[in-house]
């Protein structure tokens, strides 16, 4: 017994000597050496202590895989209540599946850094997390890591947007390479999106690409300061709408060639980085949010039909296209007709 509460004192120590969201690395190593007695101590077997004592291979060997209990969770620094929550929720999720892998995702969690209390805001808001295999949580963790995520802003972005580590690694590297070939970012900037804009990893690619050209042709912004003023932020119809009111007032001007306009065109961080009352008073005082609010309403509509206008012009193209096919097999088969028919003739 007094084996079993040192190793919870060194654990509890360990978990708790950071009051940020991140620790030190030097913690992060120490959890990664006592980590063996931590499975070892989450196991119900009780004959487990003396052979751990004496170095036994084979104990070491039968229980790699511990099962979840609430004094384990305590002993990893959680509070009662947390404790609960989570040992709660991982038996109800996925039938009780979750509890396979929750333990080897709290270990991927505070080797990454974060206290207790970041991994329950992130368990929190991504509950998936608690069913996927440490071995792909580590490996979309590195690839992050190669991406450019350097410590600190690797563990941001996970406790502000955890569902990044439910994308698969090849996921991840698709939107990055479109970003760099289609819409030319650099490297660097695309670091710098996904530490600004994770969720933007989850974006289809067509709407992506779209919004992209809207701010680049319409609005003649070019990459640095939509990644400057975080413009995957915001929804495309947040943008589009705010860009079309101030274009139908005459306070901005799609630039021409060269780029210029006759007018002097609000910047993209007090379009888009504002409340609405802001941007009104800043670019339309004579507005009020009433105002702005039909508008809102109405483009949508005419943004709607043109959209289905868009949609059936497709469909006749389409359907002309069909046509033309089936008129073209027509006249191959009248021809092939005519060739045999001349053909049996001259005999």
């Amino acid at each position: 017994m007094s084996a079993r509460f040192a190793i919870c004192r060194v654990l509890c120590h360990v978990t708790n000597t950071t009051t940020s969201i991140f620790s030190p690395l030097q913690s992060s190593r120490c959890l990664q050496r006592s980590w063996t007695q931590w499975r070892l101590l989450c196991s119900p077997s009780r004959n487990l202590l003396p052979n751990v004592a004496n170095n036994d291979p084979a104990s070491l060997q039968r229980h790699t895989g511990p099962e979840l209990s609430l004094p384990c969770l305590l002993d990893m620094g959680f509070t009662q209540t947390q404790a609960e929550q989570i040992f709660e929720f991982a038996c109800k999720t996925s039938g009780g599946s979750a509890t396979k892998h929750c333990l080897s995702t709290l270990t991927v969690l505070f080797m990454l850094g974060l206290n207790p209390s970041s991994v329950m805001k992130v368990l929190t808001k991504c509950p998936i997390l608690y069913t996927i295999k440490e071995s792909l949580l580590q490996e979309r963790i590195s690839n992050l890591r190669k991406l450019g995520l350097v410590e600190g802003s690797l563990q941001r972005v996970v406790v502000h947007y955890p569902a990044i580590l439910t994308l698969p690694v090849k996921k991840i590297k698709h939107v990055t390479l479109f970003l760099r070939e289609k819409c030319l970012f650099t490297v660097q900037q695309v670091t710098q999106i996904l530490r600004d804009s994770p969720a933007i990893m989850h974006e289809d690619l067509a709407q992506l690409e779209y919004k992209f050209q809207y701010v680049y042709f319409r609005m003649g912004i070019k990459q640095a300061e939509m990644v400057k003023h975080r413009l995957f932020r915001s929804t495309l119809e947040e943008l589009r709408t705010r860009h079309t009111f101030l274009e139908r007032r005459g306070l901005y001007q799609t630039p021409d060639k060269k780029g210029q306009t006759v007018i002097a065109n609000p910047k993209l961080d007090s379009v888009l980085n504002v409340d609405l009352d802001t941007f009104l008073l800043a670019h339309a005082a004579n507005a009020s949010a009433e105002e702005y609010d039909v508008f809102r309403r109405l483009v949508a509509r005419e943004w709607k039909q043109e959209e289905r206008h868009h949609g059936d012009c497709q469909a006749e193209m389409e359907d002309s296209d069909d046509d033309d096919d089936d008129e073209e097999e027509e006249e191959e088969d009248e021809m092939e007709g005519k060739e045999s028919y001349r053909k049996r003739k001259k005999k």
